[in-house]
């Protein structure tokens, strides 16, 4: 199954079209990020995905069921969204009432709300702080907080809106140990981010945005050793592609093994 967008446009209420003519399809356990510049029409479309926006023209499925005749609610359950900033999506007194409040939204027993928030927990590393009010909470750990409420819904799909903005190295790995362990899961992951290199280490498939529009769907690497799209969808080359594009080492260089082994 997948979440498939067919010929997909959305305009706000006041006309301003913010995407045109979408097609994607979205595999189960498939890792994709969706790159562009500011105002490209990246967060509307993964908008689209969870019906937090209902497609003006075109039409959004997800396992083969229309988001027009579900309700976000009834969608969330299998199309999780965590929001860049944790502040618009936390709203519990701690950071344990929040992971716990969509499980016990669905009614389901407290034997699996135990279990979905214990394996939340034990993913995002936040157990110090399920006591604590998330407003004291630091903004690096309470996104974490967010994450994790998310998980313990159990989606099929997952998206993570700028997840590694404001993270250290300890974050992006925790991040990337997330990502790994519920894609082992059959969760597809997909992410808005203007980290280059955090997608270049994490996500094999890329759907570059520009004009409202995808301009290209491809492999990291056909994406990065693109000049025209990066320069169209405005991106830039993750730092070991930039080296080896200036050293003049060829294309398709990502990673630093394959850099050391261009130089050799």
């Amino acid at each position: 199954m997948a979440i498939e967008l067919r010929d997909v446009s959305f305009a706000y209420p006041n006309g301003y079209v913010a995407n045109e003519n979408l097609n994607l399809n979205i595999s189960d356990g498939e890792l994709l990020a969706v790159v562009g510049q500011n105002g490209a029409g990246k967060t509307t479309a993964v908008k689209l995905m969870n019906g937090l926006n209902k497609p003006t023209n075109g039409e959004v499925l997800v396992d083969g069921v229309s988001t027009k005749e579900k309700s976000c609610a009834e969608i969330s359950k299998k199309v999780g969204y965590v929001f860049q900033n944790p502040d618009d999506q936390i709203f519990n007194s701690t950071a344990l009432a929040e992971i716990q409040y969509m499980p016990k939204y669905f009614k389901l027993p407290e034997e699996e709300i135990k279990r979905r928030v214990d394996k939340a927990v034990e993913l995002t590393g936040i157990a110090p702080y399920l006591q604590m009010n998330p407003l004291d909470i630091p903004y690096a750990i309470r996104k974490f907080v967010a994450i994790a409420a998310i998980i313990a819904t159990e989606p099929k799909y997952l998206i993570l809106d700028e997840p590694t903005a404001g993270q250290d190295k300890r974050g992006n790995e925790i991040l990337e140990r997330i990502i790994t362990e519920l894609q082992k899961e059959g969760v597809s992951i997909i992410a808005i981010t203007h980290d280059m290199d955090f997608v270049a280490r994490n996500f094999p498939r890329i759907v570059a945005m520009a004009h409202k529009n995808i301009i290209a769907d491809a492999s990291a690497k056909e994406i990065f050793w693109n000049k025209n799209v990066v320069e169209e969808a405005r991106i830039k080359m993750p730092q070991i592609a930039q080296a080896a594009y200036n050293l003049n080492l060829g294309g398709n260089i990502l990673f630093r093994e394959e850099l050391t082994e261009a130089v050799r």
